[in-house]
């Protein structure tokens, strides 16, 4: 008896859960006047890049996008619907998908350490969910490219925030519970103490 459809429904359930919590974690936002919200959703993607790495991690965000193109409240502010997909926040969530692969590839390059999950999470949820959203926002709101870039300036602290608390829970729930990484990790050697 084959292990596979135990192994594929624990990969569908971990996708899931980290869908969830890219949904959940949108509840917590502070709308701006230019149209793209300070929110917590990208902690979810970010934690989903270096959990589920850069095969599943993919799948959690495409799976919130998909709920949010049918119409479900699931984007910060309970946004949902096709428009969304086309406003100003289009080109983040574009950058979602390649910034979680992203992620998922510097974490995945070697053994689990903070400053890997460190420089993943900035590279991938910051850099490249950036280089997707600030063109796609200034197209959209028909503004030029550089005072949109310097616009989002505003989202930098929060951003570098994040990256560190998806560093630091990473890092805990490695510690605490390794199957939650699908067994695809590896974990840093501790260097036994003498006694």
């Amino acid at each position: 008896m084959t292990d596979a459809p135990r192994d594929l429904g624990r990969d569908l359930a971990r996708i899931a859960i980290f869908a969830a919590l890219i949904i959940v974690l949108g509840t917590v936002t502070i709308p701006l006047p230019a149209g793209v919200p300070i929110t917590a959703q990208t902690l979810g993607v970010m934690l989903a890049g270096t959990v589920l790495g850069p095969r599943k991690g993919p799948l959690a965000v495409l799976l919130v996008l998909v709920l949010a193109a049918i119409g479900l409240p699931v984007l910060a502010g309970g946004r949902g619907g096709l428009g969304v997909l086309v406003g100003p926040t289009a080109g983040y969530m574009l950058g979602w998908i390649f910034g979680v692969i992203v992620i998922g590839l510097i974490v995945r390059s070697g053994r689990l350490t903070w400053w890997r999950t460190a420089i993943g999470t900035v590279v991938g949820g910051i850099l490249v969910v950036y280089l997707f959203g600030i063109p796609v926002q200034s197209l959209v709101l028909g503004v030029d490219l550089l005072p949109t870039a310097a616009s989002t300036v505003v989202f930098l602290p929060g951003d570098l925030l994040k990256a560190a608390a998806a560093t630091a829970l990473t890092l805990a729930l490695a510690k605490a519970y390794p199957p939650a990484f699908g067994g695809s990790i590896r974990l840093e050697r501790t260097r036994a103490r003498a006694a």
